[in-house]
């Protein structure tokens, strides 16, 4: 299964649908805290819509405490510093996808603390970053792709497609 980190969320919209793309997917969604809204905000549970009940969530008072009870997971870190193109990455299918808060991203230590796993959406020059919802969509797309879609499958949605 994979999964999608969310550290330190900021927009109840963003985290409503990063959610609603988990839950369509199969991946595991887990937040850190502190988030920047209420988890009964209206606008994180209207932009999950009616995909509450197929998530699986989990939530964090640090990351630290994401790495401890995942110790041996492989992790990739989100960030437009990344030295590698997301699509160059060999996610496994038990990776961990971590993404940073709205405002400033991931902390600069835990960055340089895992150079190698650091991967990037590539940009046209002088755009500053992407939609936090639409970053974790491309590359967790891309995770799954890798993966041939593999927990999708059980759902029927796949069979009879030659790939």
């Amino acid at each position: 299964m994979l999964n999608v980190v969310l550290v330190e969320p900021e927009i109840p919209v963003n985290a409503g649908n990063i959610a609603r793309t988990c839950a369509a997917s199969g991946a595991r969604l887990h937040m850190v805290r502190p988030f920047g809204f209420s988890l009964d905000d209206k606008s994180l549970k209207r932009a999950g819509l009616d995909y509450w009940n197929l998530l699986d969530i989990c939530y964090y008072d640090s990351f630290e405490e994401v790495r401890a009870r995942f110790p041996d997971a492989p992790f990739f870190y989100a960030t437009t510093k990344g030295g590698h193109i997301y699509t160059d990455a060999c996610f496994p299918d038990d990776s961990f996808l971590v993404f940073g808060k709205e405002t400033k991203g991931l902390p600069e230590d835990l960055l340089r603390a895992n150079r190698d796993a650091c991967v990037r959406i590539p940009m046209v020059e002088g755009a500053r970053s992407l939609n936090l919802c639409n970053s974790v969509a491309i590359v967790l797309y891309e995770a799954l792709r890798q993966n041939r879609f593999g927990n999708m499958q059980l759902f029927g949605k796949l069979k009879g497609i030659a790939f």
